[in-house]
């Protein structure tokens, strides 16, 4: 078995991950969202909005400043001669993914999500979720509160004890998404409005059976292509899939070639490395990356491959976070040698650096040059005018003066 140094895993990764081809020169186009997809394989979504919604985020640091309407065609507006290219699906969590990965997300190869706990919820109202996919079939896309309202008229009309509470609705809404009955049709406002999947997915693909098996195997290999290299938990990581299904389908690809077990130095576990990942002399450039960046999404892996401990304290109390709410790692040249906590505060036009922190023995003042001109553009992007830098942490006044 081959084994590998640190810094080729790093730059392995990087370069899968995108980070070794430059920004365009011009504004980007469904062609290089394209390009970037075909790297990660999927775009995490959540609901928080501090400084940019999760989705929007990845593509503007490999991509630099775009138009987040492509993402908004891209998924969530099907035009006859532009098809969907991207599909709402329980992946690495809720998630965009291209439209063609359906099959293998339905296979049988993950399990079953949460929502798998509303069964019994929902099963206590009969008839409850033939109703709800008839009040989408008639009226789709449609969001829940505007199911719950058409039911509620339905069970005016049906008299005494056709109603049930309202979260319920809710509820059957998730689970008949999370058993790919409904999909997102469209979203407002990030509302997600339901619709039959059979008018999401195109028929081609939605007919595609997939065993379970080829299901594991084709997701193991997007895993593994996204990442470069990775452990077995890793790979497994980047879909959520079970370990069992997990090892079975790299044996498999380790036998058919498609990906090689290799050691990286210092690693305690084997390392899988895809057969076609690239490792580039180096991998210039800057980047902030959002805390649902797909190279930072296993934080294990974050640490072992950068010397870098991320957590999201999101949930950890105030008084407690010792970085902040919503912080974001700064990638610079092929290192992570910073972090920012961020918020847009489009009230006020200005992007807030609420806390700014460097790593140990890093150059500041080029750190800070790079951090300021990145922020800078992000800023910009976002449509704010200005970006304001607090007081915490260890970067902050070398910063101030730089954005002021």
């Amino acid at each position: 078995m081959q084994t590998i140094s640190l810094s080729v895993a790093r730059r392995s990764a990087l370069a899968a991950q995108g980070f070794a081809d430059p920004r365009p020169a011009s504004a980007p186009t469904r062609r290089h969202l394209s390009r970037v997809l075909s790297r990660v394989q999927l775009l995490q979504l959540d609901s928080v909005n501090v400084a940019v919604r999760a989705h929007y985020m990845p593509l503007f640091s490999r991509l630099g400043a775009y138009d987040p309407a492509l993402v908004d065609e891209a998924a969530w507006a099907h035009r006859p001669r532009r098809p969907r290219m991207l599909v709402e699906s329980w992946a690495h969590e809720a998630s965009l993914l291209p439209v063609e990965d359906w099959p293998l997300l339905r296979s049988g190869a993950k399990r079953d999500g949460w929502w798998r706990h509303y069964t019994e919820v929902v099963e206590t109202v009969p008839g409850l979720l033939e109703d709800v996919l008839a009040v989408v079939k008639e009226r789709g896309p449609i969001g829940a509160g505007a199911i719950e309202r058409a039911l509620e008229t339905e069970g005016e009309r049906r008299g005494p004890g056709a109603w049930w509470e309202r979260s319920v609705v809710k509820k059957a809404c998730e689970y008949l998404f999370g058993l790919g009955e409904l999909s997102t049709g469209t979203r407002r406002s990030f509302e997600r409005l339901y619709d039959l999947t059979e008018r999401v997915v195109p028929p081609e693909v939605l007919s595609r059976r997939v065993s379970v098996e080829e299901g594991a195997r084709g997701l193991i290999e997007r895993s593994a292509r996204a990442l470069g290299i990775g452990t077995e938990p890793d790979l497994r990581d980047y879909y959520r899939l079970g370990p069992d299904v997990t090892r079975h389908a790299v044996g498999e690809l380790v036998a058919e070639g498609v990906v090689e077990p290799v050691r990286v130095e210092g690693w305690r576990a084997t390392a899988y490395r895809h057969a076609e990942a690239r490792t580039p002399r180096a991998v210039p450039g800057r980047a902030l990356l959002c805390p649902f960046d797909p190279l930072i999404w296993e934080r294990g892996r974050t640490e072992r491959l950068f010397g870098f401990r991320y957590r999201i304290e999101i949930y950890v109390p105030e008084p407690k976070r010792e970085y902040g709410y919503y912080v974001f790692p700064f990638l610079l040249d092929g290192a992570l040698p910073a972090r920012v906590d961020l918020k847009s505060d489009r009230a006020a036009g200005t992007l807030r650096v609420q806390g700014a922190f460097g790593e140990p023995d890093i150059d500041v003042p080029r750190v800070t040059t790079e951090l300021a001109g990145e922020l800078r553009h992000m800023a910009q992007w976002l449509g704010l005018d200005t970006v304001t830098v607090g007081n915490r942490g260890n970067l902050a006044t070398s910063l101030r003066r730089l954005v002021s």
